[in-house]
């Protein structure tokens, strides 16, 4: 199965199981049809010409004042659920259509002062979409038609954030003005992978379909102070199987291998912050280097010597995460302290093919390799993680031993490294209560 649809599975299950708890004794759910326009930034030099980004959504989801769980007194009964989207990005030949569904987290900002009508919504999933970059490129007049470098697979990750302002409020639903922007790349299993971002300004209209009364924010959180502060100590342990490629010219999927460890603090049951360490393996490297291409004999012949040793890093990062129940959202940033394939591999995505003539008036092409620079320095020093996890025990529930799956976009600031999915073992010492 492509990882890509295993990664979009695990997404949506994630999601759909993290809201199932005893302690609920209602739910109060809601549909947000939404229609959207936009702009969709070209992704590279001769990207085809697009026509305004436009589409729907269908939200889906339960709003949280009725939930007796910790997390959702801390962050002030947000709503939860499940986006599906359909854009059409103004270039239906060469660029095509896509199907998102992406999990989503809304949340109102600087409610005294709003009054409760400015939100956040914030998603993380999977697209498919209906056109893929072939390796071919058609000109004419020297324009380039098709030259849609952004997506090079069928499935890619997705991510939005917007921002939506009530503007009409009725009896059973309000009407909402959004803006905000949607992303798309594969998390580097397959090159090119430029992405695809949109920004967009949209209409919607929320409505709830109650099964009980539902209580207000302000009742819930009079009601619920006596959940009291807490702290505790915990140890993380995990291991993953990730997906990459090194570059245009070398674009076989290869694994890669990690390790990782952490220990920090749980806060209140719902955050989490810690520090670590990494070690991983890629795949792509050792082969690289194993077969013995003209780079590595020019430039880094000494790599031959221990194959395994170059093709591996390891560093430190802080990591946070937000438990919402079953599932958790984790952002880390790290320091690569030692990368030295990095140089090799910033040298091949960065170089281009030169044509030229020769003294004696033959034709001949070369690849000339990236110089390094200093952005060079920053992404091979920095890392960056986003992901998703689900957890066998409910961390409302405070266990002491807690398992994971999770599914995980690595980056070298920002920049795609590696698609992950990883499990792992969590330990807690022992909840302590605040004064």
């Amino acid at each position: 199965m492509n990882r890509n649809i295993c990664h979009l599975l695990l997404l949506v299950s994630l999601f759909g199981v993290a809201q199932k708890n005893e302690t609920i004794s209602n739910k109060n759910y809601f549909i947000i049809p939404e229609v959207f326009v936009g702009k969709t930034h070209p992704a590279n030099n001769g990207f085809p010409e697009l026509e305004l980004n436009k589409g729907v959504s269908i939200h889906l989801g339960t709003s949280q004042e009725n939930n007796a769980q910790e997390w959702a007194y801390r962050l002030r009964y947000p709503k939860t659920g499940i986006a599906f989207t359909f854009t059409d990005y103004g270039n239906n030949k060469y660029v095509g259509y896509s199907f998102s569904l992406m999990p989503f987290l809304e949340y109102g900002l600087f409610k005294k002062k709003f009054n409760e009508q400015l939100k956040m919504n914030i998603g993380l999933g999977s697209s498919y979409f209906t056109q893929e970059y072939n390796g071919t490129t058609y000109s004419y007049n020297n324009i380039i038609d098709n030259n849609n470098r952004a997506i090079s697979t069928r499935f890619t990750w997705a991510f939005k954030a917007f921002l939506y302002y009530d503007v009409l409020n009725e009896r059973k639903a309000s009407w909402r003005l959004g803006a905000g922007f949607h992303h798309q790349s594969n998390g580097h299993t397959s090159l090119p992978n430029q992405g695809l971002n949109t920004f967009l300004l949209s209409i919607s209209r929320h409505s709830e379909i109650k099964t009980k009364k539902k209580e207000s924010i302000e009742d819930n959180l009079i009601k619920n102070k006596n959940f009291e502060k807490s702290i505790e100590n915990y140890f993380s342990f995990r291991s993953g199987f990730g997906i990459n490629v090194l570059s245009e010219m070398y674009n076989d999927k290869k694994p890669v291998y990690t390790l990782a460890a952490s220990y920090g603090k749980i806060l209140n049951k719902t955050f989490k912050i810690g520090v670590g360490f990494y070690y991983r393996y890629y795949d792509s490297f050792n082969t690289f280097i194993k077969n013995d291409q003209e780079l590595i004999i020019e430039q880094f012949n000494h790599f031959t010597e221990n194959a395994f040793k170059y093709s591996t890093s390891y560093g430190v990062f802080v990591t946070s995460e937000l438990y919402l129940g079953h599932v958790g959202i984790e952002v880390d940033l790290g320091y690569n302290i030692y990368k030295p394939f990095y140089e090799v591999e910033w040298k091949l995505q960065q170089g281009f093919y030169w044509d030229f003539y020769n003294s004696d008036g033959t034709y001949e092409t070369r690849y000339v390799y990236g110089e390094l620079n200093s952005k060079y320095q920053l992404k091979k020093s920095i890392l960056t993680r986003l992901g998703l996890k689900y957890y066998l025990f409910n961390n409302n529930e405070n266990p002491n031993h807690n398992i994971f799956v999770g599914a995980t976009l690595n980056a070298n600031l920002g920049q795609a490294d590696f698609t992950e999915l990883n499990i792992g073992y969590v330990y807690r010492f022992g909840i302590k209560l605040k004064k």
